[in-house]
Protein backbone atom coordinates (compact mmCIF):
# COMPACT_ATOMS: atom_id res chain seq x y z
CA UNK A 1 0.00 0.00 0.00
CA UNK A 2 1.37 3.22 -0.78
CA UNK A 3 1.07 6.58 0.91
CA UNK A 4 -2.12 8.87 1.09
CA UNK A 5 -0.58 12.09 0.02
CA UNK A 6 -2.60 15.23 -1.71
CA UNK A 7 -0.63 17.93 -3.84
CA UNK A 8 -2.28 20.97 -4.85
CA UNK A 9 0.41 22.97 -6.89
CA UNK A 10 -0.25 24.32 -10.34
CA UNK A 11 0.98 22.18 -13.29
CA UNK A 12 3.28 24.21 -13.96
CA UNK A 13 4.69 23.39 -10.05
CA UNK A 14 3.96 20.46 -10.42
CA UNK A 15 6.34 19.78 -13.56
CA UNK A 16 8.60 21.80 -11.74
CA UNK A 17 8.37 19.01 -8.84
CA UNK A 18 8.70 16.82 -10.72
CA UNK A 19 11.72 17.46 -12.74
CA UNK A 20 13.61 18.32 -9.57
CA UNK A 21 12.41 14.76 -8.16
CA UNK A 22 14.04 13.33 -11.39
CA UNK A 23 17.52 14.84 -11.08
CA UNK A 24 17.63 13.26 -7.28
CA UNK A 25 15.84 9.80 -7.89
CA UNK A 26 18.21 7.01 -6.91
CA UNK A 27 18.30 3.38 -7.66
CA UNK A 28 16.47 2.85 -3.93
CA UNK A 29 14.91 6.12 -2.98
CA UNK A 30 12.72 8.59 -4.69
CA UNK A 31 14.83 11.31 -3.20
CA UNK A 32 18.57 11.24 -1.63
CA UNK A 33 18.09 13.41 1.22
CA UNK A 34 15.25 10.56 2.55
CA UNK A 35 19.57 8.99 3.62
CA UNK A 36 19.09 11.56 6.35
CA UNK A 37 15.85 9.70 7.72
CA UNK A 38 16.84 6.21 7.18
CA UNK A 39 20.53 6.98 9.32
CA UNK A 40 18.11 8.81 12.07
CA UNK A 41 16.37 5.34 12.12
CA UNK A 42 19.41 2.97 12.24
CA UNK A 43 20.99 4.83 14.65
CA UNK A 44 18.11 5.16 17.27
CA UNK A 45 17.39 1.14 16.46
CA UNK A 46 21.23 0.87 17.10
CA UNK A 47 21.62 2.79 20.64
CA UNK A 48 18.27 1.30 22.08
CA UNK A 49 19.46 -2.23 21.10
CA UNK A 50 22.81 -1.61 22.95
CA UNK A 51 21.56 -0.47 26.07
CA UNK A 52 19.40 -3.64 25.50
CA UNK A 53 22.22 -6.01 24.69
CA UNK A 54 25.49 -4.71 26.04
CA UNK A 55 25.33 -3.48 29.76
CA UNK A 56 27.98 -1.05 29.40
CA UNK A 57 25.84 1.00 27.20
CA UNK A 58 23.28 2.06 29.64
CA UNK A 59 24.15 5.11 30.50
CA UNK A 60 22.55 8.49 30.95
CA UNK A 61 24.11 9.87 27.51
CA UNK A 62 22.79 7.00 25.64
CA UNK A 63 19.49 6.82 26.93
CA UNK A 64 18.76 10.72 26.39
CA UNK A 65 20.22 10.18 22.48
CA UNK A 66 17.61 7.36 22.05
CA UNK A 67 15.14 9.60 23.15
CA UNK A 68 15.64 12.05 21.26
CA UNK A 69 16.42 10.05 18.22
CA UNK A 70 12.81 8.48 19.16
CA UNK A 71 11.27 11.57 18.74
CA UNK A 72 12.86 12.01 15.50
CA UNK A 73 11.75 8.50 14.62
CA UNK A 74 8.04 9.44 15.17
CA UNK A 75 8.99 12.47 12.99
CA UNK A 76 10.33 10.15 9.56
CA UNK A 77 6.74 8.01 10.53
CA UNK A 78 5.06 11.58 9.37
CA UNK A 79 6.85 12.02 6.81
CA UNK A 80 7.02 8.52 5.44
CA UNK A 81 3.23 7.97 5.49
CA UNK A 82 3.22 11.41 3.03
CA UNK A 83 5.83 10.35 0.70
CA UNK A 84 6.94 6.98 0.98
CA UNK A 85 10.99 6.74 0.72
CA UNK A 86 11.67 3.61 -1.32
CA UNK A 87 10.14 3.06 -4.85
CA UNK A 88 9.70 -0.55 -3.92
CA UNK A 89 5.93 -1.08 -1.96
CA UNK A 90 7.18 -3.84 -0.15
CA UNK A 91 10.39 -1.60 1.84
CA UNK A 92 7.77 0.96 2.53
CA UNK A 93 5.81 -1.82 4.16
CA UNK A 94 8.59 -3.17 6.12
CA UNK A 95 9.95 0.63 6.99
CA UNK A 96 6.41 1.05 8.01
CA UNK A 97 6.91 -1.67 10.69
CA UNK A 98 10.22 -0.62 11.55
CA UNK A 99 8.70 2.77 12.17
CA UNK A 100 6.10 0.90 14.02
CA UNK A 101 8.44 -1.06 16.63
CA UNK A 102 10.72 2.64 17.35
CA UNK A 103 7.73 4.30 18.27
CA UNK A 104 5.30 1.57 19.78
CA UNK A 105 2.19 2.18 17.57
CA UNK A 106 1.24 1.45 14.52
CA UNK A 107 2.77 3.88 11.58
CA UNK A 108 -0.15 3.55 9.31
CA UNK A 109 -2.21 5.61 12.05
CA UNK A 110 -1.41 8.23 10.59
CA UNK A 111 -3.03 8.03 7.82
CA UNK A 112 -6.43 8.55 9.25
CA UNK A 113 -5.12 10.45 12.20
CA UNK A 114 -2.62 12.70 10.49
CA UNK A 115 -3.55 12.92 6.22
CA UNK A 116 -7.10 13.17 6.89
CA UNK A 117 -8.26 14.71 9.97
CA UNK A 118 -5.30 16.89 11.54
CA UNK A 119 -4.79 17.90 7.93
CA UNK A 120 -8.13 19.78 7.59
CA UNK A 121 -8.95 20.12 11.62
CA UNK A 122 -11.94 18.14 11.75
CA UNK A 123 -13.16 14.62 11.33
CA UNK A 124 -16.56 15.02 9.83
CA UNK A 125 -17.86 17.90 11.57
CA UNK A 126 -16.30 16.99 14.67
CA UNK A 127 -13.18 18.56 16.19
CA UNK A 128 -9.53 17.47 15.12
CA UNK A 129 -8.88 14.51 17.37
CA UNK A 130 -5.35 16.41 18.17
CA UNK A 131 -6.88 20.18 18.51
CA UNK A 132 -5.07 22.37 21.21
CA UNK A 133 -8.70 23.03 22.71
CA UNK A 134 -8.89 19.62 24.18
CA UNK A 135 -6.85 20.70 27.15
CA UNK A 136 -7.77 23.61 29.22
CA UNK A 137 -5.39 24.20 32.70
CA UNK A 138 -5.05 27.78 33.85
CA UNK A 139 -1.22 26.35 33.72
CA UNK A 140 -0.08 26.50 30.51
CA UNK A 141 2.76 23.66 31.38
CA UNK A 142 0.46 21.41 32.47
CA UNK A 143 -1.05 21.56 29.41
CA UNK A 144 1.68 21.06 27.36
CA UNK A 145 2.47 17.63 29.94
CA UNK A 146 -0.89 16.28 29.98
CA UNK A 147 -1.67 16.69 26.45
CA UNK A 148 -0.70 13.22 25.09
CA UNK A 149 -2.92 11.88 27.65
CA UNK A 150 -5.95 13.10 26.08
CA UNK A 151 -4.81 13.39 22.21
CA UNK A 152 -3.58 9.87 22.32
CA UNK A 153 -6.86 8.04 23.56
CA UNK A 154 -9.01 10.54 21.35
CA UNK A 155 -6.35 9.35 18.08
CA UNK A 156 -6.65 5.30 18.32
CA UNK A 157 -10.21 5.90 19.49
CA UNK A 158 -11.01 7.49 15.75
CA UNK A 159 -8.43 5.30 13.80
CA UNK A 160 -9.84 2.23 14.70
CA UNK A 161 -13.22 3.49 13.57
CA UNK A 162 -11.92 4.46 10.70
CA UNK A 163 -9.72 1.36 9.84
CA UNK A 164 -13.70 -0.24 10.18
CA UNK A 165 -15.03 1.59 7.99
CA UNK A 166 -12.69 2.61 5.23
CA UNK A 167 -12.98 0.39 1.87
CA UNK A 168 -9.50 -0.60 2.24
CA UNK A 169 -8.46 -3.94 3.16
CA UNK A 170 -4.57 -3.19 2.75
CA UNK A 171 -4.85 -0.91 5.02
CA UNK A 172 -6.39 -3.14 7.76
CA UNK A 173 -3.52 -5.75 6.67
CA UNK A 174 -0.53 -3.26 6.98
CA UNK A 175 -1.95 -1.89 10.30
CA UNK A 176 -2.57 -4.91 11.96
CA UNK A 177 0.91 -6.15 10.99
CA UNK A 178 2.23 -3.07 12.10
CA UNK A 179 0.75 -3.81 15.82
CA UNK A 180 1.72 -7.06 15.67
CA UNK A 181 5.33 -6.18 14.82
CA UNK A 182 5.50 -3.15 17.52
CA UNK A 183 3.86 -4.73 20.31
CA UNK A 184 5.20 -8.31 19.71
CA UNK A 185 8.83 -7.31 19.68
CA UNK A 186 8.46 -5.02 22.39
CA UNK A 187 7.14 -7.83 24.50
CA UNK A 188 9.57 -10.56 23.36
CA UNK A 189 12.01 -8.18 24.64
CA UNK A 190 10.19 -7.42 28.27
CA UNK A 191 9.53 -10.95 28.45
CA UNK A 192 13.68 -11.61 27.92
CA UNK A 193 14.78 -8.74 30.76
CA UNK A 194 11.87 -6.75 31.42
CA UNK A 195 13.50 -4.61 33.15
CA UNK A 196 16.19 -3.62 30.36
CA UNK A 197 13.54 -3.91 28.18
CA UNK A 198 11.43 -1.16 30.34
CA UNK A 199 13.95 1.18 31.06
CA UNK A 200 15.88 0.86 28.02
CA UNK A 201 13.25 0.64 25.01
CA UNK A 202 9.86 1.14 26.15
CA UNK A 203 10.71 4.27 28.02
CA UNK A 204 12.69 6.02 24.54
CA UNK A 205 9.59 4.78 22.54
CA UNK A 206 7.40 6.60 24.33
CA UNK A 207 8.97 9.20 24.50
CA UNK A 208 8.65 9.43 21.00
CA UNK A 209 4.88 8.97 20.50
CA UNK A 210 3.99 11.28 23.27
CA UNK A 211 6.20 14.40 22.01
CA UNK A 212 5.14 14.26 18.72
CA UNK A 213 1.55 14.71 19.93
CA UNK A 214 2.74 17.48 21.70
CA UNK A 215 3.80 19.04 18.71
CA UNK A 216 0.24 19.55 17.69
CA UNK A 217 -0.02 21.89 20.65
CA UNK A 218 2.87 23.78 19.53
CA UNK A 219 2.46 24.39 16.19
CA UNK A 220 -1.40 24.93 16.64
CA UNK A 221 -2.32 26.84 20.09
CA UNK A 222 -3.28 30.11 19.76
CA UNK A 223 -3.59 30.23 15.94
CA UNK A 224 -6.83 30.42 13.35
CA UNK A 225 -7.81 26.87 12.02
CA UNK A 226 -10.32 28.38 9.98
CA UNK A 227 -7.51 30.55 8.14
CA UNK A 228 -6.14 29.42 5.02
CA UNK A 229 -2.86 30.63 6.11
CA UNK A 230 -2.80 31.62 10.11
CA UNK A 231 -3.68 27.77 10.98
CA UNK A 232 0.16 26.77 12.04
CA UNK A 233 3.26 27.99 13.82
CA UNK A 234 6.27 27.41 12.17
CA UNK A 235 9.90 26.90 13.55
CA UNK A 236 12.17 28.63 10.99
CA UNK A 237 15.59 28.04 12.27
CA UNK A 238 17.64 26.27 9.84
CA UNK A 239 19.48 24.08 12.30
CA UNK A 240 16.57 23.24 13.73
CA UNK A 241 15.37 22.26 10.42
CA UNK A 242 18.49 20.32 9.36
CA UNK A 243 17.32 18.16 12.34
CA UNK A 244 14.01 18.09 12.26
CA UNK A 245 14.23 17.57 7.97
CA UNK A 246 12.25 20.64 7.76
CA UNK A 247 8.99 19.89 9.99
CA UNK A 248 9.38 23.05 11.37
CA UNK A 249 7.41 24.46 8.19
CA UNK A 250 4.12 23.98 9.00
CA UNK A 251 1.85 26.12 7.09
CA UNK A 252 3.39 25.08 3.75
CA UNK A 253 2.96 21.31 4.74
CA UNK A 254 -0.34 21.86 5.89
CA UNK A 255 -1.00 23.60 2.46
CA UNK A 256 1.14 21.54 -0.06
CA UNK A 257 0.83 18.13 1.60
CA UNK A 258 2.59 16.53 -1.21
CA UNK A 259 5.40 18.46 -1.30
CA UNK A 260 8.67 16.36 -0.13
CA UNK A 261 9.86 17.86 3.37
CA UNK A 262 13.34 18.44 1.34
CA UNK A 263 11.30 21.35 -0.54
CA UNK A 264 9.72 22.93 2.45
CA UNK A 265 11.60 25.56 3.29
CA UNK A 266 11.63 27.01 -0.19
CA UNK A 267 8.30 26.41 -0.56
CA UNK A 268 7.22 28.38 2.91
CA UNK A 269 9.45 31.42 1.52
CA UNK A 270 7.94 31.53 -1.68
CA UNK A 271 4.09 31.37 -0.38
CA UNK A 272 4.17 31.97 3.19
CA UNK A 273 6.42 34.48 3.80
CA UNK A 274 3.90 37.45 3.34
CA UNK A 275 0.88 35.59 3.73
CA UNK A 276 1.41 34.16 7.23
CA UNK A 277 0.93 36.39 9.88
CA UNK A 278 4.81 36.72 10.97
CA UNK A 279 4.15 36.48 14.53
CA UNK A 280 3.87 33.14 13.71
CA UNK A 281 6.94 32.75 12.31
CA UNK A 282 9.06 31.74 15.08
CA UNK A 283 13.32 31.40 15.25
CA UNK A 284 13.42 29.13 17.97
CA UNK A 285 11.39 26.17 19.46
CA UNK A 286 13.28 26.66 22.90
CA UNK A 287 12.88 29.97 23.15
CA UNK A 288 9.18 29.53 22.20
CA UNK A 289 8.99 26.74 24.96
CA UNK A 290 10.37 28.79 27.28
CA UNK A 291 8.42 31.94 26.69
CA UNK A 292 5.45 30.39 26.40
CA UNK A 293 5.33 27.36 28.68
CA UNK A 294 7.84 28.35 31.33
CA UNK A 295 7.75 31.86 31.55
CA UNK A 296 4.47 32.11 32.16
CA UNK A 297 1.84 30.45 34.01
CA UNK A 298 -1.47 31.49 32.42
CA UNK A 299 -2.41 30.01 28.65
CA UNK A 300 -1.47 33.50 25.92
CA UNK A 301 -4.72 35.10 24.70
CA UNK A 302 -4.94 33.50 21.25
CA UNK A 303 -3.60 36.09 18.62
CA UNK A 304 -5.62 38.69 16.95
CA UNK A 305 -3.85 37.57 13.22
CA UNK A 306 -3.84 39.94 10.30
CA UNK A 307 -5.25 38.53 7.60
CA UNK A 308 -3.27 37.38 4.40
CA UNK A 309 -0.70 40.40 3.22
CA UNK A 310 -0.49 39.87 -0.70
CA UNK A 311 -2.48 38.44 -3.05
CA UNK A 312 -4.77 34.83 -3.31
CA UNK A 313 -2.31 31.93 -4.68
CA UNK A 314 -3.81 28.61 -6.48
CA UNK A 315 -4.23 27.15 -3.07
CA UNK A 316 -7.47 24.66 -3.61
CA UNK A 317 -10.13 25.03 -1.04
CA UNK A 318 -9.98 23.25 2.15
CA UNK A 319 -12.91 20.85 1.33
CA UNK A 320 -11.30 19.89 -1.79
CA UNK A 321 -8.05 18.88 -0.19
CA UNK A 322 -9.86 17.34 2.29
CA UNK A 323 -11.67 15.24 -0.35
CA UNK A 324 -8.58 14.34 -2.33
CA UNK A 325 -6.79 13.08 0.35
CA UNK A 326 -9.89 11.00 1.34
CA UNK A 327 -9.68 9.69 -2.13
CA UNK A 328 -5.88 8.73 -2.42
CA UNK A 329 -5.99 7.31 1.01
CA UNK A 330 -9.21 4.83 -0.20
CA UNK A 331 -6.92 4.38 -3.69
CA UNK A 332 -3.91 3.68 -1.72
Amino acid sequence: MSTATIDTTSDSGRADHAGARQRVDTWLLHHHADRRQIGIVTLYLAIVLAMYFVPACRNVPMFLAACALSFLNAVVIHNHLHKGIFKSKTLNRIFRCVLSFGALYPASANIASHNVVHHHFDDDGQPDWAAPQNVSFRWHLLNLLHFPNVAGPNTFAGVTRWATTTRQADFRRQYLLEQVVAFGLTGVLLAWDFWAALFFVVMPQLWGARGILRINLLQHDGCDTESDWNHSRNFVGRAFNWVMCNNGYHTIHHNRAGLHWSVLAERHARECVGRVDPRLDEPSMLLYLLRTFVLRVAPPSPLALTSELRGASSLASRDERKAQASADAIAD
